[in-house]
């Protein structure tokens, strides 16, 4: 397995072109922002990360977290971003009426992302800044705006190529898996692993063991305890037992559990994550375990 090493917020590094891949996590929360003193550490921006490689700068959903690497974008100057969506469920794209590069001239923004029904991709995000729901209309967004489909597999963006495949979610929701400069990174939102509700066919469970083998890093929906999941069966989330399952099937190096309930404080976490690094440790498991922060950079070495 590559090598893999993570940098803590405070002495984040970013990655010098050629040198190897960065993956920064500017939002990992779940369902709704959760500002607060409980949940400071992990953070409480909803969905969204940045892939770094060489120039390039691509943005996965755009929850809340995408509000600071906006902000982040405009002081570096400007550039050509691509966002790529999972679904358009509110807490993967309400950060995006308060992107600043949107009201930027010298900007140029591609949203890729799953069609809904007969819904495209450039009104559905249209229709969130509707005057019901934001003051401000998408007509004034100043930025070169270009809007594509992409619904399932494989997309190619210079040398970084991924494969998308639909996961267990109500609407369409897309799952990524990402594979640059020699590693490979998967990206599997809003994902019910045991729920039988989805009409995503017999083999979807060999299909997504495969997407994720032998990944870097799987990073995974892990909203729920497996007690809490007896009551919530069908939410279209899963348990951080089932995330593990899922990484030790498809031989990931590291997993990262992600969309943190809105409810679940940073004590919480780290309580349920030493549980469940121990009980793996302690029947010989090989995945490093963790769960995302906001604000932390994962960085894979150049692969040499």
């Amino acid at each position: 397995m590559d090598p893999v090493t993570r940098t803590e917020p405070s002495t984040a590094k970013t990655v010098s072109p050629g040198t190897g891949v960065g993956l920064r996590c500017w939002g990992t929360r779940g369902s709704i922002p959760t500002p607060g003193p409980e949940t400071v550490r992990y953070g409480g921006n909803t969905t969204c990360f940045e892939l770094r490689h060489g120039g390039s700068r691509l943005i996965y959903d755009a929850g809340s977290g995408i509000r600071p690497l906006g902000l982040d974008i405009v002081e570096k100057g400007p550039d050509t971003i691509h966002i790529f969506l999972t679904h358009f469920h509110w807490d993967h794209i309400q950060g995006f009426p308060f992107f600043a590069p949107l009201y930027d001239p010298e900007d140029s923004i591609k949203v890729i992302g799953p069609k809904q029904k007969d819904i495209d991709v450039q009104n559905l995000f249209a229709g969130q800044m509707g005057p019901i729901y934001f003051p401000v209309p998408f007509s004034v967004v100043a930025a070169e705006m270009e809007f594509e489909h992409l619904n399932e597999g494989e997309y190619e963006l210079e040398d970084v190529r991924m494969q998308v495949m639909r996961v267990k979610h109500p609407s369409f929701v897309l799952a990524y898996r990402i594979e640059v400069g020699g590693h490979t990174i998967c990206l599997v939102p809003d994902n019910e692993m045991e729920g039988d509700m989805y009409d995503v066919g017999p083999d979807w469970k060999k299909r997504i063991v495969d997407f994720v083998g032998d990944a870097d890093v799987l990073i995974h929906d892990s909203m729920y305890t497996d007690e809490e999941y007896e009551r919530r069966a069908g939410w279209g989330h899963s348990t951080f037992s089932q995330s593990l399952r899922l990484a030790e099937e498809g031989g990931v190096g590291r997993l990262l559990f992600f969309h943190h309930d809105p409810i679940r404080t940073d004590d919480e976490l780290d309580t349920i994550v030493a549980r469940v690094r121990d009980g793996a440790l302690a029947r010989g498991c090989s995945v490093e375990i963790e769960a995302a922060t906001e604000g932390m950079d994962v960085q894979l070495e150049a692969d040499v």
